[in-house]
């Protein structure tokens, strides 16, 4: 009995084996045996996925190329290759490539007399190369001996040039952008070797919106060879070579057709390729175009006013704060103030970083809280801290009695100061040493990274860099660190925190993909996971939420989101001391401006994050009110909120 057991059994085994070898793995060992043998060859391309908006808009599609390509068959002679460039030139119509004639000349003509005897008897002795003697020849060919080339050997001329280009066993295109008229005749000369395919190249539906952010797609980088040939790519394919296209190219590449070479060296189709999945992002396109135009008419409006000669850019993302995902994101630069002219500089929201100023005083007094330095409604009277051999250092105005609360909404200088003291472990006395060390440093940058600031997001994009972190400690650094005034941040790491603050302490990365799908059938939905959680007791956090509401309500965030929203909201000015005339050397304070926010304060639907560089050269601080980021601010939420 045991004996049938183990037969039918075995037996079991199999046949599901050969049901998974036949059914789930046929594709796979069909293209390792096509692989094997040198009679089949692939097709140039296929059509990469799509990606399209969260709504199904369509951002970026494909256009189908009608292309010529030749492909060199094994034993196949110069001379049929010289025929082969002479059928196709008495098809086509190629532009003349005059420097391939002379070469050409050589290929169809006997020029051996060309070479004195002289040079033929240093070539028998070795004394002379082929290539020499080639060289000889080619610069014997006069203009006159070329004239009598007609139109069809010229024609000839540039295609065989063509068809020896590149490495010798990759396709090679001769033509692209073709008639249909002229791609059929093609197609019924039926020509060894040459071949009639659609190829692909990507069409930008939006002009250049997000165009940067979408990335390039081209030839396999030398750099990258190997990587890519190891998993099965040749080296002539269509790859994404950055951000979008290069993140997710395993998912938006497409099957390229297979062909087998017939024994009369043509071409038949053996298997049809197929399109790589589509990319669906977070992105809204309307709220998108939006955030651009009220960027865009802003630093205009800007640009009117005195003392902004270094105010050329201004940056800002909208997403969802609990989830990270990202709905718009842009980053203009001003080119040309008469001509209105920008530049998409969307992929510095990742890759270069600023000083924020005041927004970071929420990850500053989360500090304060985890080391019992400050509790709720701790309180003190607003006032300048004076350190040994350190300038007095303020508030921007005396703001009188303060707590936790009023230090964020009315932004209390002198309060963070407070906390970075005790971290030292030391009670503030006027003129004191402080004796700061590189643990206390690291002290607020480990909270501050709780919340994303200082380092990598883990954002869907290749390439993402942090901020600064500053190598030096002093008792003046550690008060900078306090109220944003020492490292850099970028825009993403803004992002990051403000939606850790809205989500209570639930740290996400920053996404752009929503879902990959193949025929409207999705193939991976993000989850959104949570990365990590700040360590502080919800009670901390709700706190927070609720001195940024206060800060929009009658704080230095109002009017920023407009009250009706149930918004929280926190400002940041900060001070960026520049080289003006590339002398290696700063020589002008400018301001720069920021904004971060969200609302509704109980279930936030949108966050926001705004930042305006080098706003302004500081000349009189009351000159500072330019209200860009608060414009920015509450233009793109108000349309959130009236087209949701």
């Amino acid at each position: 009995m045991k004996k049938y057991v183990v037969l039918i059994l075995i037996f079991s085994i199999f046949v599901i084996r050969l049901i998974y070898l036949n059914i789930y793995q046929k594709d796979y060992y069909l293209d390792k045996y096509y692989a094997k043998t040198e009679n089949y060859v692939y097709g140039t391309s296929a059509p990469r996925g799509r990606i399209l908006d969260i709504n199904g808009n369509i951002l970026v599609d494909n256009i189908g190329i009608k292309t010529i390509y030749y492909t060199r068959l094994k034993g196949i002679t110069n001379e049929e290759e010289i025929q082969i460039a002479q059928k196709l030139a008495n098809i086509i119509d190629i532009d003349i490539n005059e420097d391939s004639l002379k070469n050409y000349y050589l290929q169809i003509n006997d020029t051996n007399n060309l070479i004195t005897t002289e040079e033929w008897e240093l070539y028998d002795k070795r004394e002379l190369s082929s290539k020499e003697i080639k060289e000889l020849k080619l610069s014997r060919i006069t203009e006159e001996d070329l004239n009598n080339l007609d139109i069809i050997d010229k024609k000839s001329a540039t295609i065989y040039e063509l068809m020896h280009k590149g490495y010798s066993y990759s396709k090679k295109e001769i033509l692209k952008n073709v008639s249909d008229d002229i791609y059929s005749k093609v197609i019924d000369a039926n020509i060894k070797g040459i071949t009639t395919e659609l190829t692909w190249e990507r069409k930008y539906n939006y002009n250049d919106t997000l165009k940067d952010i979408f990335g390039r797609i081209g030839k396999i980088p030398i750099d990258k060879k190997e990587e890519y040939l190891n998993k099965g790519y040749e080296l002539d394919d269509i790859v994404g070579l950055s951000y979008l296209e290069e993140y997710y190219e395993d998912y938006l590449k497409g099957e390229k057709d297979l062909y087998k070479v017939n024994s009369d060296n043509t071409l038949s189709l053996v298997k049809e390729g197929s399109p790589g999945n589509d990319l669906v992002l977070s992105i809204d396109i309307n709220v998108q175009l939006e955030l651009e135009r009220l960027i865009k008419e802003n630093i205009l409006l800007v640009k009117k006013r005195k003392y902004t000669d270094y105010f050329t850019e201004a940056y800002s993302i909208v997403g969802n704060p609990l989830t990270g995902a990202i709905m718009a994101l842009s980053g203009q630069k001003l080119l040309d103030e008469d001509s209105k002219t920008f530049e998409n500089v969307n992929t510095n929201l990742i890759t270069s970083s600023f000083t924020v100023g005041s927004v970071v005083k929420m990850a500053t007094l989360s500090t304060g809280y985890k080391y019992n330095i400050i509790d709720i409604g701790s309180s003190e009277l607003d006032g300048c801290v004076k350190l040994y051999q350190v300038p007095l250092k303020c508030s921007y105005k005396s703001l009188g009695k303060i707590n936790d609360l009023t230090a964020i909404s009315k932004s209390s200088n002198y309060y963070q100061f407070k906390i970075a003291i005790g971290l030292t472990g030391n009670k503030y006395t006027y003129n004191m040493k402080l004796n700061t060390t590189s643990e206390d440093f690291n002290k607020f940058r480990d909270m501050f990274q709780e919340y994303g600031l200082g380092s990598i997001t883990g954002i869907d994009l290749p390439n993402e860099k942090i901020g600064i972190i500053g190598s030096l400690t002093s008792s003046d650094l550690l008060l900078n660190l306090s109220i944003g005034q020492y490292d850099t941040y970028t825009p993403v790491e803004l992002f990051q925190y403000v939606n850790t603050l809205a989500s209570k302490g639930e740290k996400r990365k920053p996404q752009l993909m929503a879902s990959i799908q193949n025929n409207n059938q999705i193939v991976i939905e993000n989850s959104y996971n949570t990365l990590s959680r700040v360590p502080l007791e919800v009670k901390y956090l709700e706190r927070l939420q609720e001195a940024m509401h206060l800060g929009i309500l009658n704080g230095t965030s109002r009017n920023y989101i407009k009250t009706i929203y149930n918004p929280g909201g926190k400002t940041g000015t900060s001070e960026t001391f520049i080289d003006t005339n590339n002398d290696q050397v700063v020589d002008t304070k400018t301001i720069s401006l920021a904004f971060l926010g969200f609302a509704p304060l109980d279930n936030p639907l949108y966050s926001i994050v705004v930042l305006t560089p080098n706003i302004y050269i500081e000349k009189d601080y009351e000159y500072s009110k330019l209200y860009i980021t608060r414009n920015i601010s509450q233009g793109i939420t108000n349309f959130l909120f009236e087209n949701k």
